[in-house]
């Protein structure tokens, strides 16, 4: 019965995000000015979209064949609907934040407030979306079904789309940002989004790709993964229905959670948008702990689980609040920027180690968090906790997807030659948009290493139940569970290295591009010929589509390879190795790029010499190192971890038989 609930709360998320789409799409788009830089825009997010999910169509039908004929056609059918609602999802949140930029630009002629709220409802059609279809997938699934182990293919499918959009999306904006920043500030001076730039639409359209894009299929699958996680579980310990249902209806309930909290985010002063933005999500969270009572209570769900829910909302407000420290203006910023001024070297030394030191802290409070959780409430208990967290997905994708729809709004501002009025309230909003994408991605890498978690105990449970006696075999000191550790930990180094390299080859040919152009049209610079923009955006969607299989194929071909090989202890090995290192790595780079980039920021604000000084060229170098770090590799991580990990738990079937 409860099911049917869930399914009416995941159709609210969708029509609320269909009414806030058509609210944001009847505004007005602006001046001409404005519209060509901003259908330029939208022409090029859609061409590497459509592009990038043919390829996408093709792993996945390969797959749906293999995973038909080895595990069941309905395990194909899981992850052919869990491919096709995350490409959904971030292709439709997408398609609406490259049309709601332009509006957000044209609002802010009305004040801050107005230009605050078309963002906002923007990204809540991203963040509601996302939520909803997930429910409604996994939940229909399970109603027409009842198999908790086909249901895997769900989240199996949803991870390998994310991985597909995580690569090729942070290729594309990254190797466009690069290049676009490397010739244009630092060898002509010239500033942030300026027309002038050949590079300046590929980078404003990987915004889009990259963050907007990207993330919803990040979280989407997080979300997949961590709610089919908590129901494996909860079958594999009490095969009761209650507690089988009790995530579904967790996620649900912070749906009603998010609609309450979005009219909280508003203000009319530009140094108080951050506030706004986090008293929005303080709202969610506390409605949502309100509602997770009531339904505990309703279920008759032992109370400890409830407590263990709210240990999970306190793990993501405490890794808001740190991601925040280590990305804001801050003393790690601050020392960035300072060490700035005696060159690029420094910079990049302090850069390293500000993102190392950003590891332990969250580490900490994730540790803390699992072992609380698992003393009140054992494996259930880590997996609801997980749960609680990334029930604030629609929230936590709104303030995600708020950052490119600012970015782009800000860039727009610029490339349309819009009065200092409007560049005031434009980069003020982008300004807090740049943390919120540092903010949210420390959440992403935090709830998919517990996701991960949560996945790795229903593998061993489902190993278990299988044979017993090898679970019992399970010890570290095993060569086997050792090898495996070693494998896994080693995983998401080489990703991230191929990853980088794909950034590094692409912005290469970004940068020689550019320099060609402001040689042989050297009245661009002095306003007389118009750059040709389409050619960075053909490079940069060539690269990023041609170098995106590599990666993609270590993170399928090294547990596949792993368990059929070294068997079922080497693969659960390979889960330690990997969950460990990636949570780690991904934390490392993600907070130290956000940081580069927030010091290159805090000096063109007018410290340490401000934009026309040594030490801005730089701190642009370091954020040039840090972006494939925070945009591309680091985000890439999540998804990493959880397809390993949603296919190991498939391959269970076949490697202990």
């Amino acid at each position: 019965m409860y099911e049917y609930v869930v399914l009416i709360f995941s159709i609210v998320a969708i029509f609320s995000a269909i009414i806030f789409a058509k609210k944001v799409l009847s505004l007005p788009e602006g001046e001409e000015s404005m519209t060509k830089v901003a259908r330029a825009i939208q022409e090029g997010a859609r061409a590497y979209m459509n592009r990038q999910y043919k390829t996408v169509l093709t792993f996945a039908i390969l797959l749906a064949v293999i995973l038909s004929l080895t595990l069941g056609w309905k395990v194909g059918l899981g992850f052919i609907l869990g491919s096709f609602l995350s490409a959904i999802a971030g292709y439709t949140g997408m398609n609406v934040s490259i049309r709601a930029n332009v509006r957000t630009t044209y609002a802010a002629r009305e004040g801050l407030l107005k230009a605050l709220r078309v963002a906002i409802l923007g990204g809540a059609v991203t963040g509601l979306g996302v939520v909803g279809l997930a429910l409604l997938g996994m939940t229909l699934f399970y109603i027409i079904f009842r198999d908790l182990y086909a249901i895997v293919g769900f989240a199996f499918g949803a991870s390998l789309v994310s991985l597909f959009a995580r690569i090729g999306g942070g290729i594309y904006t990254k190797a466009a940002d690069v290049g676009a920043d490397l010739v244009g500030k630092v060898e002509k001076g010239i500033p942030e989004d300026d027309p002038r730039n050949p590079a300046v639409i590929a980078d404003q359209v990987g915004d889009n790709v990259g963050d907007c894009a990207g993330m919803g299929a990040d979280l989407f699958e997080t979300y997949a993964v961590t709610t089919i996680g908590a129901m494996v579980l909860a079958w594999l310990l009490f095969n009761q229905y209650n507690y089988v249902i009790y995530p579904l209806l967790l996620g649900a309930i912070a749906i009603i959670a998010t609609l309450i909290a979005i009219p909280f985010i508003r203000t009319n002063n530009p140094e108080k948008i951050a506030r706004a933005l986090y008293i929005g999500l303080l709202v969610n969270g506390i409605v949502a702990a309100v509602g997770f009572y009531i339904i505990t209570k309703v279920l008759a769900i032992d109370i400890k689980y409830f407590y263990t829910a709210l240990i999970g909302l306190l793990i993501t407000l405490a890794i808001f609040a740190l991601t925040e420290y280590y990305t804001g203006f801050y003393r790690p910023v601050i020392d960035i920027a300072k060490s700035s001024i005696t060159g690029a070297g420094t910079n990049l030394i302090m850069g390293i180690s500000v993102g190392l030191e950003s590891t332990f802290l969250p580490a900490l409070v994730i540790v803390t968090g699992i072992v609380a959780s698992f003393l009140i409430g054992g494996l259930y208990g880590v997996a609801i906790a997980v749960m609680a967290m990334i029930s604030l997905t629609g929230m936590i994708l709104t303030l995600d997807t708020y950052g490119p729809i600012t970015d782009n709004a800000a860039g727009i501002a610029e490339m349309s030659g819009q009065g200092e009025d409007i560049r005031r309230i434009t980069d003020a909003l982008d300004a807090v948009g740049n943390t919120t994408k540092a903010v949210t991605k420390g959440f992403a890498i935090g709830s998919a290493a517990l996701a991960a978690l949560v996945f790795f105990a229903a593998y061993l449970q489902e190993i278990e139940k299988r044979a017993p006696e090898m679970i019992k075999e399970f010890m570290l000191n095993d060569v086997y569970v050792l090898a495996g550790i070693f494998i896994g930990a080693m995983i998401p180094f080489i990703f991230s290295a191929l990853a980088i390299r794909a950034v590094s080859h692409a912005a290469f040919e970004v940068v020689n591009e550019v320099r060609r152009q402001f040689k042989e049209k050297p009245g661009i610079l002095t306003w007389k010929e118009k750059p040709e923009y389409g050619r960075c955006v053909d490079i940069v969607t060539k690269y990023a589509l041609k170098r995106m299989s590599q990666p993609i194929s270590i993170a399928i071909l090294g547990p596949v390879a792993t368990g059929l090989i070294l068997g079922e202890k080497a693969l659960g090995g390979l889960l330690i190795g990997s969950i460990a290192t990636g949570l780690l790595l991904a934390l490392f780079m993600a907070n130290g790029g956000g940081a580069w980039d927030n010091a290159k920021k805090y000096i063109e604000l007018g410290n340490f010499g401000g934009k026309r000084s040594d030490a801005h060229k730089a701190a642009v170098i370091g954020d040039t190192v840090g972006d494939p770090l925070k945009d591309t590799a680091g985000p890439a991580i999540n998804p990493l971890i959880k397809v390993i990990n949603t296919l190991a738990l498939l391959l269970v079937p076949i490697i202990v038989s």
